[in-house]
C-alpha cells in the first residue's frame, strides 16, 4: 500500500524524463552497435582488399581474376583514350531512348488499365502471358525486322522497360482506397481528372519502384544485345574483350555497367524523395 502511494505521488516530471530515457534507450538498441555502421559502408573496399591480397599471393588465379590494382590501370588508360567514354555515351544513349519509349506507355497503359476494370479483364491476360517471355530470346526478330542499326537495340530495351512500369503502375492504380476515388467522385471531377489527380499520384511509389527495377533490367538487356548486334557499347567492350582475353578489360566494362546502374537508380531514389515526400524511407 505505502509503495502504491509512493508511485502515485511521484513527480510527474520524472515519470517523463524516465520514459525518454526508456525510448532513447530503445532507440539506440534498434540501431545496434555504431562500429558495424560504421565499418558496413566500407565492407566492398575489404573485399577489393581480400582479393587484391589473395590474387597477389596466387592463391586465386590472376589469369580470370586479376588484382584490382591492375583492373584500376586498364580504366585509366581506357579512360584516357577515350575509348571507355565512347562505348559508355552509345551504351547511355541507347539506355535512355528505349527508356523513354518503353516507360511513357507503359505508365500510361498502366493507369488505364488500373482505372477501368473492363479493359484490364480483357487486355492484362495478354501482357501476362507476355511478360515470362526472355526478352533477349526475341532480339533476332527484331534483328531480323529492324536490322544491325540502334532502332533494334532501342526497341528491345523499350519492351524490357515497358513490362516492369506497365504492372507495377497497374498494381499500385489499383490500391488507391476507394474513398479517395468517392470523394473526387462528389466534388465533380471527370474521369480523367480522377486518373490524374487521385490514382496517378497514389501509385507514384509503385511507379518508381518500377523505374528501379527497370533501370536495372534495361542494362541487362542493352549489354545482352550488344554482345551479338553492336560494334560499340559496353556490352561490346565486354565480349571482344572476353574473345581475346583481354580479363582487365572485360572486368573494366562489367564494374562500368554496375557503377552506372547504381548511379542511375540512386539518381531514381533522389527525385523519389522530392517528389513523393509522403511516404517512409
Amino acid at each position: 500500500m505505502t509503495a502504491q502511494l509512493e508511485e502515485a505521488t511521484q513527480d510527474p516530471a520524472e515519470s517523463r524524463e524516465e520514459v525518454k530515457r526508456k525510448l532513447a534507450s530503445a532507440v539506440h538498441a534498434e540501431k545496434g552497435s555504431p562500429w558495424i555502421r560504421r565499418i558496413g559502408p566500407y565492407t566492398p573496399l575489404l573485399l577489393i582488399l581480400v582479393w587484391e591480397v589473395l590474387s597477389r599471393a596466387g592463391v586465386l588465379d590472376a589469369r580470370f581474376f586479376p588484382p584490382p590494382s591492375s583492373i584500376v590501370e586498364t580504366f585509366v588508360k581506357m579512360l584516357m583514350d577515350g575509348v571507355l567514354i565512347e562505348h559508355t555515351a552509345m551504351t547511355l544513349s541507347r539506355i535512355f531512348v528505349g527508356f523513354l519509349l518503353g516507360a511513357i506507355p507503359g505508365v500510361l497503359l498502366g493507369v488505364l488499365l488500373g482505372t477501368v476494370r473492363p479493359l484490364r479483364q480483357l487486355l492484362e491476360p495478354i501482357f501476362s502471358s507476355l511478360l515470362p517471355i526472355p526478352k533477349v530470346a526475341i532480339f533476332p526478330l527484331l534483328l531480323l525486322i529492324f536490322g544491325l542499326g540502334e532502332t533494334s537495340k532501342y526497341v528491345i530495351v523499350a519492351i524490357g522497360v515497358f513490362f516492369y512500369l506497365f504492372f507495377n503502375t497497374m498494381s499500385g492504380v489499383m490500391q488507391t482506397p476507394t474513398l479517395y476515388e468517392d470523394v473526387a467522385r462528389a466534388n465533380g471531377a471527370t474521369r480523367l481528372q480522377r486518373w490524374f489527380t487521385v490514382s496517378f499520384p497514389y501509385a507514384l511509389p509503385s511507379i518508381f519502384t518500377g523505374m528501379k527495377l527497370a533501370t536495372g533490367g534495361a542494362f541487362v538487356i542493352i549489354a545482352a544485345s550488344e554482345f551479338v548486334g553492336s560494334q560499340s557499347g559496353l556490352g561490346y567492350l565486354i565480349w571482344s574483350s572476353w574473345s581475346t582475353f583481354a580479363v582487365s578489360k572485360m572486368y573494366v566494362g562489367i564494374v562500368t555497367i554496375s557503377a552506372l546502374g547504381y548511379g542511375a537508380t540512386a539518381l531514381e531514389g533522389v527525385i523519389e524523395r522530392r517528389v513523393v515526400p509522403w511516404v517512409k524511407y
